[in-house]
């Protein structure tokens, strides 16, 4: 018997992947672990699950993750599937172990209250290692569904943060990677509020065979001071960070819901960055989003260049059924695909700038396959196995920049 797992979104998804793999036991199937956080996604999971019926016809489909938390009723009506699974069912082993008539097993995600620690020995296949500090979301932005597939925030308790993050490290992992769904509200809701900060800062002190730590993506008005302090001090916290941004412009950004200004973003870039020079940025940015105007897209288009950002993650508005942002007036289709396409430009000239700045340095790379690896600032390296280096993955490296090809940089 074998459990195959097919895993969309984000790193939290993948982490549960490996929490799913030890509670289903010994099952044979395929799990399409879903994301909800744009249609687009959705509709990706679903061919997935034909094209899985075409190619295995006699397997048993169990379909779980955000969009199945949210859209049960969607995927119960495929026929190609045989049960729908919420998030917090899919990562019980009693759940598991019950499956049976019930083709949708998925409860109120909004009763959660705890962040259950379920340790992982690794993730199959990959280089570096994610942790799950946190999950839901206690912020209703206009245009995300993920609070209703994932429900509100609650922290993994510090002592079992600290404790999955040795054991991984002592499987061999060099590279650790906080995850969440909203990192930076971490530990708001447990006894002592200790901060992300304070975390990091014990995950470091108590865990010292660990040679970097990185984390997901961060709201930047929830950093607090020891986050900070860390950024600017802490060399193995890794100078990247990914800002969950989404609009330069003011208006809209008040119409997402968001809590911060354009005024706020760049100025936390400015700071961060007088504090750890070589720190890069990545962000989200939203094309599109109800009511932009071509001069309120402008303002989002030269955040770049305001906030010096490096790594851009676009993603054209797509209006999620239930949340505000759908009923608000929307951009022409056409319109928010040309936006989207010029921002990646955008993104694609920054990026093109950072590899040019990096030819002729050394650099550590933490080698991800015989091909590729990360710098510490993320930046992907090809590797050429002419460099008469041990690539095995999980190794890092210490190598010469030779020159980039527009997105990556190459070592020498």
């Amino acid at each position: 018997m074998s459990l195959d797992i097919v895993t969309f979104g984000c790193r939290l998804n993948a982490y549960e992947s490996e929490v799913i793999r030890a509670a289903a036991g010994a099952r044979d199937g395929v799990v399409v672990n879903t994301c909800a956080v744009t249609g687009e996604a959705v509709r990706q999971a679903r061919q997935t699950i034909r094209k899985i019926r075409r190619e295995r016809p006699d397997a048993r489909i169990i379909v779980t993750g955000c969009a199945a938390q949210t859209e049960a009723r969607t995927f119960a009506a495929m026929p190609e599937v045989d049960h729908v699974l919420g998030n917090t069912e899919k990562i019980n082993s009693a759940a598991w172990a019950a499956l049976g008539a019930d083709k949708v097993v998925v409860g109120d995600i909004m009763a959660e209250t705890a962040a259950i620690a379920r340790p992982i020995e690794g993730l199959e296949g990959r280089a570096r290692a994610f942790v799950q500090v946190q999950n839901g979301c206690n912020h209703r932005c206009t245009f995300c569904i993920i609070p209703f597939g994932r429900g509100n925030s609650r922290s993994v308790a510090p002592d079992d943060v600290v404790a999955q993050v040795r054991r991984l490290v002592d499987n061999g992992y060099r590279e650790i990677v906080l995850t969440g769904v909203d990192i930076t509200s971490y530990g708001e809701d447990l006894a002592s509020s200790p901060r992300l900060g304070t975390l990091v800062k014990r995950i470091l002190r108590e865990a010292r065979a660990l040679e970097r730590l990185r984390l997901s993506s961060i709201d930047s008005v929830e950093a607090d001071t020891d986050l900070i302090d860390a950024i600017a001090n802490e060399p193995r916290l890794m100078p990247h960070l990914h800002l969950s941004l989404q609009a330069g412009d003011d208006m809209i950004l008040k119409r997402m819901k968001r809590r911060h200004s354009r005024a706020d973003a760049v100025d936390f870039c400015a700071r961060v960055r007088k504090l750890r020079p070589d720190v890069v940025f990545g962000a989200d940015i939203i094309a599109g989003f109800p009511t932009e105007t071509e001069e309120m897209f402008a303002r989002s288009l030269d955040l770049v260049d305001g906030c010096g950002l490096t790594f851009l993650h676009v993603f054209p508005f797509s209006p999620r059924p239930g949340t505000p942002a759908a009923r608000m007036p929307q951009v022409d289709g056409a319109a928010i695909k040309d936006r989207a396409r010029r921002l990646r430009e955008k993104g694609a000239s920054a990026l093109a700038r950072h590899l040019a700045n990096e030819i002729g340095r050394r650099c550590r790379v933490l080698v991800e396959s015989r091909a590729l690896g990360r710098t510490e600032q993320f930046t992907q390296v090809r590797l050429d196995a002419r460099l008469d280096l041990p690539l095995d993955p999980g190794r890092i490296l210490d190598v010469e920049i030779a020159g980039h090809d527009g997105k990556c940089l190459i070592a020498a």
